[in-house]
């Protein structure tokens, strides 16, 4: 008996490479990769449709260098930046919101509700209405605005430590405070600028270029690296204070940083496309539903958020009756899931 293994119902993959060992949940692995099926396929689907229809075979011999002329310069330098973008950002929100959810143990805490995406959207405003600077300036902007709204709603929330409730209400006040002071600064502006804060302030990939792609990704990337890093601490915190502090967690340092990391995610979106709602609030409960883990994990949220985005940006440009920002159509379908979460939830109440 003393050697008797004990099956907890999970079945985990290790992968071990130089001194650095992994340890993925099997099914979180099948449900990653099927779901990086279906990004394919839309993605394709993606390149093919337009002004131009291509076939699937076109959009391969594109994508492989074997077309060249109006066929390469249309999938490769048009499309495939969009398409790119929308994966990269999607994955971003969906890991940062799950980095919230799983942080303050809470299927509502999302960084667009808490205030995190409207201090971006307040700092990049500046940038337009008030500075009229560039791109640096504006990437600049937003996540500094992040970063302030994330310390000011931390500060005023600390009390002998940061409780998820109380993040998340004081969260909700600063947010309703920044979306006044945003729509003051857009009606103070000239109507030309106006009129293009408030097509940026939708959420766009309209334009989106390869240096935008190139720059935003690399960021991205270095962030989910130390929000994957730092995923162990995490699930620890969703423990309790108490008990992860007596697994040797810093509770407040390792907080602070998680909260940091998830605001520089959605600033780094927020910068490069104007706010895209709500997929940071779905894409984990959808994620930890289809793994069906006990608590909100990054790797699937981060696919999911990609699939989402993908898709939302697909029915906005081809779908709806006319081209809309993917902003809104994120919007109809994070508004339709939440009014059901909040059925969810209320009828496990009664």
């Amino acid at each position: 008996m003393g050697g008797a293994r004990v099956d907890f119902g999970r079945r985990v993959l290790i992968v071990r490479w130089w001194r650095v060992a992994l340890r993925l949940d099997r099914r979180s692995v099948v449900v990653c990769l099927l779901l990086s099926l279906a990004i394919a396929c839309i993605a394709v689907l993606a390149l093919m449709t337009g002004s131009y229809l291509f076939s699937p075979g076109q959009v391969v011999s594109a994508l492989t260098g074997g077309q060249t002329g109006l066929v390469h310069d249309i999938v490769v330098e048009w499309r495939l930046p969009r398409v790119t973008a929308a994966l990269v950002f999607g994955a971003a929100l969906g890991a940062s919101g799950a980095i919230f959810q799983s942080m303050l143990r809470n299927p509502l805490a999302d960084p667009g509700l808490i205030g995190f995406s409207h201090g971006s959207y307040t700092g990049a405003l500046v940038v337009i209405l008030v500075v009229n600077g560039s791109y640096w300036q504006l990437v600049g902007g937003a996540v500094l605005g992040g970063m302030v709204t994330a310390v000011a709603v931390y500060l005023l929330a600390y009390r002998r430590g940061v409780q998820g409730f109380r993040l998340i209400v004081i969260g909700i006040g600063v947010s309703a405070v920044l979306d006044s002071l945003n729509t003051w600064l857009i009606l103070k502006a000239d109507l030309k600028q106006t009129m293009a804060a408030a097509a940026w302030g939708a959420g766009s990939l309209n334009g989106v270029s390869w240096n935008q792609v190139a720059i935003g990704g690399a960021c991205v990337f270095v962030l989910l690296l130390t929000a994957g890093m730092a995923s162990r601490p995490m699930r620890q915190l969703e423990l309790g204070d108490d008990a992860a502090a007596s697994q040797g967690v810093r509770v407040s340092p390792t907080r602070l940083g998680l909260v940091m990391v998830g605001v520089a995610l959605t600033a780094t979106v927020t910068a490069a496309s104007g706010p895209i709602v709500f997929i940071s609030l779905v894409a984990p409960q959808i994620a930890r539903r289809l793994a069906r883990t006990a608590g909100i994990t990054l790797a699937p949220a981060a696919v999911v958020g990609a699939l989402l985005c993908l898709s939302a940006d697909y029915i906005a440009q081809h779908v709806a009756p006319t081209p809309l920002p993917v902003g809104v159509i994120t919007v109809v379908l994070g508004g339709g899931y939440l009014c059901w979460l909040l059925f969810i939830e209320a009828r496990r109440r009664l």
